[in-house]
């Protein structure tokens, strides 16, 4: 065979296998979606949306079972702030079972007659209790400036642990706010 014809059978040779890989990559990339409802059924991890579940939200949305019903615990709020500003709860205490997630509102307002930076620091009492505090959205996380006069509020979105021990049944969050990077005034009945 001549050497041109050798190579002219080789390149169609090298373009058939050329084009099955096409057509099976092609295929693979089609059945990539059966597949994966496949296994995410096999293992137990299905991950469909409602719509093609073919139910509604309320149906589907399963009930916490990690909320103890069989107790409550009562929460009380206390707010303390190291400087001329005012900081306080909206409420003062609540009950809820442990697990049961809460949103508490804090309302801070600057009355200085200058800015400042601040941020609150948290303690609860019994001291047990902390460890079984969970907080998912709180301002004590992050460090605030606030204009002379100005108010904000903020949440405090958290639940109480089920491991709470059973003889705890009142627990105290407390915050002391205090000036971050700025002169703290003097201790009352301190002299200068």
């Amino acid at each position: 065979m001549p050497l041109a014809a050798r190579a002219r059978q080789d390149q169609l040779v090298m373009v058939g296998k050329l084009l099955v890989i096409t057509a099976l990559m092609f295929g693979f990339g089609y059945a990539l979606v059966p597949i994966y409802r496949h296994i995410c059924t096999a293992l137990g991890i299905n991950v469909l949306s409602l719509s093609e579940r073919g139910g509604s939200a309320a149906e589907a949305a399963p009930a916490n079972t990690q909320v103890d019903t069989s107790r409550m615990v009562t929460v009380e709020f206390d707010a303390n702030a190291r400087g001329l500003w005012s900081f306080k709860p909206e409420v003062r205490s609540l009950q809820l079972h442990p697990g049961q997630m809460a949103t508490v509102m804090y309302d801070f307002t600057n009355t200085q007659p200058r800015t400042l930076a601040a941020q609150a620091i948290a303690s609860y009492a019994p001291s047990v209790a902390g460890n079984y505090f969970e907080k998912l959205q709180c301002f004590c996380f992050n460090e605030y400036t606030l204009k002379a006069g100005e108010s904000r509020r903020w949440p405090v979105v958290f639940y109480v642990d089920p491991k709470l021990p059973r003889d705890v049944t009142t627990i105290t969050l407390s915050y002391t706010f205090f000036e971050v990077g700025g002169k703290l005034p003097p201790a009352p009945g301190g002299g200068a």
